[in-house]
């Protein structure tokens, strides 16, 4: 029977040979932890950093990189002197978070690859680990880890229930597959560009999102005024009340057959299989369900925190929701930015009443506020500008995914 080679699926043409089978203790070995909680760590001054457990499940990059991360100090009042500097990181070094209430996250790590000779401890939660012999090139664990064998390992190594665990002693009878040097530093290469792509498009992202903020803000303060297609002043916006504009709907008449849409901040109201919202909901209370049609608006019980939802979705909602359907001829992607100002939501705010354990804001109250309303050809020109930052950012985002799915790609064939 021909022996089994262990080689991954997809590899650089000039590297041959199969790669070298070790358990993880036997390469690296373990050094001493701090046990400092939050109420020990600050962001503004000190001599030594401390990586917390929290801060790797959450924030840090894979390799991490001291000149990118931020990472709170030690408190000056706690006494660090007698710490021997074996136990200060090193560049190569592995730091696992031992503990997690989520399965696919225990065992997290990160490698140090970069600290510019700054001090920095392990902290609370974490394993330190240190390879023994110079078999690990500097930037190549990290992603290791990451890999769909390795992450597998530790899942099961892992120990509890609600809180899950992992020791140095399990971790250590993980089996690692590695090459040689000069074929693990291509590797890490691979990997390092993807990560520096996809870092350049979250920053590419967020600056778009700034911008959009800064522009609403000055669009609906009207500081910046558009001019219609001749070049002249568009009239002055009316201020009406919210009833003017909207009325309230309650129309219960469906068969249960629309959608059952999810109220949320982040993409208004949609259908809830497209976000993985799962709440069950007998047919008794589906009946008592409104209707909502696509361009209506939607006053949630979080309103208060983010403002009003449009939907561009028709399917149904909760009879907690109160929705809003426009009596005058407008631009609805108008008041889908307006309702997600600062100002409009700070007016939500002054008057509330309570629902449970939340806060609703009533069609009286909303009929009560005042709103900026400018002629539809303007409506329509400040929807179309916001809406084309819009595109720009849900194109990167998913340029973010494709790499992202593409990264998990090469990880499930590039390393054994």
């Amino acid at each position: 029977m021909k022996k089994q080679r262990n080689t991954p699926h997809l590899r650089f043409p000039e590297f041959h040979g199969d790669w070298e089978r070790k358990m993880l203790g036997e390469i690296y070995e373990y050094k001493v932890t701090n046990s400092f909680s939050r109420a020990d760590l600050n962001y503004d001054n000190g001599d030594v950093l401390n990586i917390h457990y929290g801060d790797i499940h959450t924030q840090f990059a894979t390799l991490f990189d001291i000149e990118k991360e931020r990472v709170p100090y030690i408190n000056s009042d706690i006494n660090i002197g007698k710490i021997p500097d074996e136990n200060y990181c090193k560049e190569g070094d592995l730091i696992f978070a031992d503990a997690s209430e989520d399965y696919n996250d225990i065992g997290k790590s990160i490698e140090i690859f970069n600290l510019k000779n700054v001090k920095v401890l392990s902290g609370l939660h974490t394993i330190l680990a240190r390879p023994e012999k110079k078999c690990m090139a500097v930037g190549y664990a990290g992603y290791l880890m990451k890999s769909p064998n390795i992450r597998l390992q530790i899942q099961k190594e892992a120990q509890g229930t609600k809180v899950l665990s992992i020791s140095s002693g399990r971790l250590s009878k993980i089996n690692i597959d590695f090459p040689t040097i000069p074929e693990q530093q291509k590797i890490a290469s691979v990997f390092t560009t993807i990560d520096q792509k996809m870092t350049q498009l979250r920053r590419k992202k967020t600056l778009l999102e700034q911008y959009k903020k800064g522009v609403m803000q000055k669009l609906f303060s009207q500081q910046i005024r558009f001019k219609d297609d001749n070049g002249n002043e568009f009239p002055k916006w009316e201020k009406l009340h919210g009833n003017e504009v909207f009325g309230t709907v309650s129309n219960k008449n469906h068969n249960s057959d629309l959608p059952i849409l999810a109220i949320t901040q982040e993409q208004g109201a949609v259908p809830r299989d497209m976000i993985d919202y799962y709440i069950t909901v007998s047919e008794q209370s589906i009946e008592s369900y409104k209707v909502v049609e696509k361009g209506d608006f939607i006053i949630s019980l979080r309103s208060f925190q983010g403002g009003i939802e449009y939907s561009e979705y028709k399917g149904i909602c909760s009879p907690a929701y109160i929705i809003l359907r426009a009596i005058q001829n407008i631009d609805n992607r108008y008041f889908k930015y307006y309702f997600k100002t600062e100002n409009y939501i700070s007016e939500l705010n002054r008057k509330l009443e309570g629902i449970r354990d939340g806060k609703m804001i009533s069609f009286k109250y909303f009929s009560d506020i005042v709103i900026n309303v400018p002629s539809l050809p303007e409506q329509t020109k400040i929807a179309n500008f916001l809406s084309s930052i819009d595109n720009k950012i849900i194109h990167t985002q998913r340029q973010i995914e494709k790499a992202g799915v593409w990264k998990k790609g090469l990880m499930q064939q590039m390393f054994v």
